[in-house]
């Protein structure tokens, strides 16, 4: 059994929070889930390749992967995703999301993994980044 990580967009961090409220997400604006997607193993190279920006600087975002829930809850966590992987991901095409899914495939974490696989779901992930307009995106783990 996995980690389940579920992608939505919030106005912001509060918002965000009141959504992921014990670790279910009532979004009504839908949600991007895939099972093993772990933001710091899988979009760190996907931003990095989208937006041009190394991955020691996506790293250093202070909205990449910052903790917004109680620490000391087990089983489930929400973090914050950064405007410029939004941006990147709202006007990126299938092309380039094939080509950043194969940048990863390349990777330690991403060996052996299929790149139409992760293309899928970074369509549906930039299909929720253009849909968010100027709203964050959020990561909300679960056990």
């Amino acid at each position: 059994m996995g980690n389940i990580y579920d992608y939505y967009a919030a106005t912001d961090d509060a918002e965000a929070l009141s959504v992921f409220e014990d670790g279910c997400i009532d979004d009504p604006f839908g949600t991007v889930g895939l099972k093993g997607a772990d933001p710091w193993l899988v979009l760190v190279t996907v931003a990095a390749h989208l937006t041009g920006a190394s991955e020691e600087e996506v790293e250093a975002d202070p909205r990449f992967g910052a903790l917004l829930s109680d620490p000391e809850h087990e089983g489930h966590w929400l973090v914050s995703l950064p405007g410029s992987l939004r941006d990147a991901l709202a006007t990126a095409d299938a092309g380039r999301l094939l080509e950043a899914a194969s940048a990863w495939t390349r990777t330690e974490d991403g060996a052996g993994q299929d790149p139409e696989l992760l293309a899928d779901f970074l369509g549906r992930l930039a299909d929720l980044a253009r849909d968010a307009g100027r709203r964050g995106l959020y990561c909300g783990m679960s056990l």
